[in-house]
């Protein structure tokens, strides 16, 4: 099963980049990982809120394979534990799931094409987070899930 972390926005941030990079490898010791970086949209400071939405939605459906897992971070989703989150990584796994995409959208969502076309809906948390961090933050919680996952020690309760 491949991992792939799709992200509507710019390069990494400095102040995040390098803990991105460390999880990122980490998780490369249990799943093949990579980075996907969508760019915004030409033009994204002169369309309106639901143009920017449907551009992006565009861009990030024309780029999804019909076999792709799509869980979608939506601050409307569904809370998940960490151990949910081990569990929800075995179950695609036990379904034989070739490749899984977390996708975290833009400055303000994704598109109602994209939550349609999504197999899951996650939320990281209620409290709203810089896209920044949430990539640091989707990074760490997959390779605590890995560890969980192989009963390793990372991960305490």
């Amino acid at each position: 099963m491949k991992l792939q972390f799709w992200s509507v926005g710019k390069q990494h941030e400095s102040y995040v980049k390098e803990g991105i990079e460390l999880f990122t490898k980490r998780i490369a010791n249990y799943f093949p990982v990579y980075w996907q970086l969508i760019p915004a949209p030409k033009n994204a400071a002169s369309l309106s809120e639901s143009d920017l939405k449907i551009k992006e939605g565009e861009a990030i459906i024309s780029q999804l394979k019909k076999e792709d897992y799509l869980i979608v971070l939506d601050e409307r989703g569904k809370l998940l534990n960490s151990e949910g989150v081990a569990a929800l990584l075995q179950q695609r796994a036990n379904e034989s799931t070739r490749n899984i995409v977390f996708l975290i959208g833009g400055a303000f969502g994704v598109s109602g094409e994209v939550l349609q076309r999504a197999n899951y809906k996650w939320s990281l948390s209620p409290l709203v987070f810089p896209h920044q961090l949430v990539r640091f933050i989707l990074a760490e919680q997959v390779y605590r899930a890995c560890t969980i996952i192989k009963n390793e020690k990372y991960h305490h309760v």
